[in-house]
């Protein structure tokens, strides 16, 4: 009777971790399509039989005592999702940077017909027109109407380059949101998950939000996960935790909001220290803020914008410097062809103050009207290194050399993430075929143990009401 009782036992420890089988393999092809989602397998171990002694021993050998749940297991990979954590902070970089450079190269628009550069030759171009018709009111305005394209193709292009750095500005603002928001949830899960654990239930999908999160802050601000024996994690951005525990230390951004502030990140708890930041959005976008320096080695945007301001005071200081050693045809000497507005940025501030034929030194003094000898001069102005030409030849290459390399960058570092979340995926994702096979084996050992405890329990019935019948 005792062996009878403990096989039915038996039999319900089977039908038990069957059914806790075909509930896991469930849930895993429930979540199949589930970002973020680790698949789950349950882990078994058999029961040892009874030990027996004294006058119960006997030589006789006696099966186990069944099977039990111990833990519903994720089938993560701590170093493949560290894997993964750098390839995005990587390539949130340098996808961030390769997007700004594009842009930068559209608002430069070169090569181009209608570029700066195009521009650029049509001025010098209504110099020497002018120069062979020095008496002709027509070519003097033809030279007045280049200015002013020029000038506002100069004022646009730098305009562009702020509206740029201005919504580069924002996407800081919203994306140090985004950062602080994914540190408080890593925290508020890093408490859930200890008082689950202490109370001896499963975490695994509270984990699989959790890392989702921190990938989130890898690729917004690199960093770097470290476990703790609690089953929280820390995460640390610029050597310093943002999240340490149930612990999560706020960042904010500060700077300016006009093109040229210094922008940087720092701890609401300690103002005044910037972060390093080693990766992510983050980086890349306060790499594109900063501001520009002597070296031309200052933020991309800031830089563009001083390449502006270089073109526009070179061209008004070559200009001018032949123009005031030329004569009006009123015998007018030392004026100036471009002026600029006090106060504002050289490429906004730039504008034409001859008017016509009568304010534009053509000819040497006292050549006559017909002499064509500066505007001849001032048409040669756009040859060699250190012209306006030479000046905005020299930025848009390295902007363009610049922006390739950022392009194959971002393409390696696509690659590189590609190639860790292939590897994350074959470890920790869903399996539709696998988890079919283990659904049928599951149900195949619940039917197994049930058809077990049906005849368990027919043959303690036949024990218990048909002994003692026969014969009577």
């Amino acid at each position: 009777m005792g062996s009878t009782f403990a096989g039915l036992n038996t039999s319900f420890m089977g039908l038990t971790a069957a059914r806790t089988a075909v509930d896991v393999a469930g849930q895993n092809v429930a979540n199949a399509n589930t970002t973020g989602y680790t698949r789950q397998r349950v882990s078994q171990s058999s029961v040892a039989s009874v030990g027996k002694a004294g006058i119960l021993e006997q030589p006789l050998p006696t099966a186990g005592g069944g099977v039990t749940v111990d833990a519903i297991n994720r089938l993560g990979d701590k170093f493949l999702d560290a894997r993964v954590r750098t390839a995005l902070s990587n390539s949130g970089f340098h996808a961030t940077r390769a997007t700004a450079f594009s842009n930068i190269e559209k608002v430069l628009n070169e090569p181009s017909k209608d570029g700066l550069a195009a521009q650029l030759s049509k001025f010098w171009n209504s110099w020497q027109d002018l120069s062979n018709n020095a008496g002709k009111a027509a070519g003097a305005s033809v030279v007045v109407e280049q200015a002013h394209v020029l000038g506002a193709q100069l004022a646009d292009g730098y305009r562009a380059i702020d509206d740029q750095w201005g919504s580069t500005r924002g996407t800081v603002d919203a994306v140090t949101a985004e950062l602080n928001n994914a540190g408080r949830q890593i925290a508020e899960l890093n408490d859930q998950i200890r008082k689950q654990a202490a109370a001896g239930g499963s975490t695994n999908e509270l984990v699989d939000r959790r890392n989702l999160l921190a990938e989130h802050v890898a690729e917004t601000a690199g960093g770097v996960v470290v476990g703790r024996s609690d089953g929280g994690i820390d995460v640390l951005v610029g050597g310093n935790p943002l999240v340490s525990g149930a612990d999560f230390n706020e960042v904010k951004a500060v700077g300016g909001t006009t093109l040229g502030s210094d922008v940087h990140l720092e701890w609401v708890k300690h103002p005044g220290l910037a972060i390093a930041m080693d990766g992510g959005e983050l980086a890349a976008h306060l790499s594109l803020l900063k501001p520009a320096n002597a070296t031309g080695t200052g933020g991309a945007l800031a830089e563009s914008a001083e390449a502006y301001n270089r073109v526009a005071t070179t061209l008004a200081a070559t200009v001018n410097d032949v123009h005031r050693t030329g004569s009006t045809f009123e015998g007018v000497t030392g004026l100036d062809f471009f002026g600029f507005t006090p106060g504002a940025p050289a490429a906004l501030g730039l504008n034409v103050i001859a008017t016509g034929i009568n304010d534009i030194a053509v000819g040497a003094a006292g050549a006559g009207n017909l002499d064509g000898s500066i505007a001849d001069k001032i048409s040669q102005l756009g040859v060699g290194n250190l012209s306006a030409d030479g000046q905005w030849n020299a930025f848009v290459g390295s902007i363009a050399v610049t922006s390739q390399g950022e392009l194959r960058q971002s393409d390696l570092a696509d690659l590189s993430y590609g190639n860790a979340s292939g590897a994350q995926k074959a470890q920790a994702g869903v399996d539709l075929d696998e988890e079919s096979m283990n659904l049928i084996s599951a149900q195949t050992a619940y039917q197994a143990a049930a058809r077990a405890m049906t005849a368990m329990d027919e043959l303690l019935d036949t024990l218990i009401n048909k002994t003692g019948l026969v014969g009577r």
